[in-house]
């Protein structure tokens, strides 16, 4: 279906009527506008402009969703374009109905499927047309995108895991920091005047944290200043891709993070390989397509130095242990799966276990991770408390 404008003049009577209709052809809004009472007397196609298209996107849930009924109707024998269609009836996301008749705009000029996808860079990265192509090549299309909309939902499941499981620890630790910034700024400058009258030497506590509510005060304004410029020039030098390089090599060697993120990315390498080697893609084209998904600049040239590797005889394996950036797991298994004829199953079952891998550090991080903040945050609680309640204390005495 596509959507129309229109121009119509009650029959009856009255001021020109403009509006919009999603429908298959003008003769069908005509149509609609009669039963209506009402001429049309313009009615045109509305068609988004490069620019719009090109910034087209969906939601991985919707687009995983996009996937599995495309899947579904093909295999009930429906047409591409009648898969479109029903797709587009059912749909109650506007984006994703612009997103469905630019497809069928496409299809119907002559393109194939995987052609037009091309054409919505943002919503179709590489991968998916590649993958697409394969499926319209070898005749299982339908298949394809089964694979396609379960390997989604799997990477999302991987992302929401890992996010949640951080959740709980940055809103401990949020929380906490804005009650002992809160107490600095407004409490303890309060408790001074107190302090001030009394003719005694304030404990070593008490003066470091009357020295720190008075930096925070007098200069926290100007520090979270510095802290905002300092965030846009980073996020400046990030652009350049020398400095960006250093940055992400950077981030492989941190002690924990580092870790986490090669296996993520690895994982997601893994598995891109795996769905695209056993839909019938030839390898190089599967490692082209595969660099897209990883987010590290280091790994990402160090897959695409594998794939010039491969390309000049060497084996995948051999490759990617060559760039000392992907673990030894993936390395081993792939040479098995080399060595086996299964290239496709033993990269999906390293995708599996860098996965679970993954997943377990991930939650053995942070179940230490929030009692760890909990006890800090607590302790700079109890410190202030201390501070402020010890002079309370000699004051009582020397009273006495």
């Amino acid at each position: 279906m596509s959507i129309f404008r229109y121009q119509a003049i009650p029959l009856q009577g009255g001021p020109t009527v403009k509006g919009k209709l999603d429908t298959d052809s003008a003769r069908q809004v005509r149509s609609i506008l009669r039963e209506r009472g009402l001429l049309a007397t313009e009615v045109e196609a509305e068609k988004a402009t490069v620019s719009e298209r090109t910034r087209l996107r969906l939601a991985t849930s919707r687009l995983t969703s996009f996937f599995r009924q495309l899947s579904a109707l093909l295999d009930a024998g429906l047409t591409i374009d009648e898969s479109l269609t029903v797709l587009a009836e059912q749909s109650d996301h506007e984006r994703e109905k612009q997103l469905i008749a630019s497809l069928r705009s496409d299809i119907a000029s002559g393109l194939s499927l995987s052609a037009a996808m091309t054409k919505l860079p943002r919503a179709f990265p590489s991968f998916y047309p590649t993958l697409v192509r394969a499926g319209e090549e070898s005749g299982r299309l339908q298949s394809v995108m089964q694979r396609l909309a379960t390997y989604l939902e799997e990477r999302a499941e991987l992302v929401s895991r890992v996010a949640l499981a951080f959740i709980y620890p940055t809103v401990v630790f949020c929380v906490s920091l804005l009650v002992v910034v809160g107490m600095l700024i407004w409490v303890v400058p309060q408790m001074v005047q107190v302090f001030q009258g009394a003719k005694q030497t304030l404990p070593i506590m008490t003066r470091i944290l009357l020295s720190t509510s008075a930096l925070v005060s007098d200069w926290g304004g100007w520090f979270l200043l510095l802290l905002m410029l300092g965030g846009l020039a980073f996020w400046l030098g990030l652009r350049n891709a020398a400095f960006c390089l250093r940055f992400h090599a950077w981030r492989l060697n941190l002690p924990l993070f580092g870790r986490l993120e090669r296996s993520s990315n690895s994982a997601r390498f893994a598995s891109t390989l795996a769905i695209l080697v056993g839909s019938g893609v030839p390898l190089l084209s599967a490692l082209s397509a595969g660099e897209g998904v990883i987010t590290n600049r280091v790994q990402r040239a160090a897959a695409s130095e594998a794939a010039n590797r491969v390309r000049e005889g060497a084996t995948l394996s051999r490759a990617l242990a060559a760039s000392h950036q992907f673990p030894p797991i993936l390395v081993h298994l792939t040479a098995s799966g080399e060595a086996t004829g299964r290239l496709d199953r033993m990269l999906e079952r390293a995708a599996q276990e860098l996965s679970r891998d993954l997943s377990r550090r991930v939650e053995t991080f942070t179940s230490l991770l929030g009692p760890a903040v909990v006890l800090l945050m607590g302790g700079v609680v109890l410190f202030i408390v201390l501070a402020i309640l010890l002079p309370v204390f000699e004051i009582n005495q020397f009273v006495k």
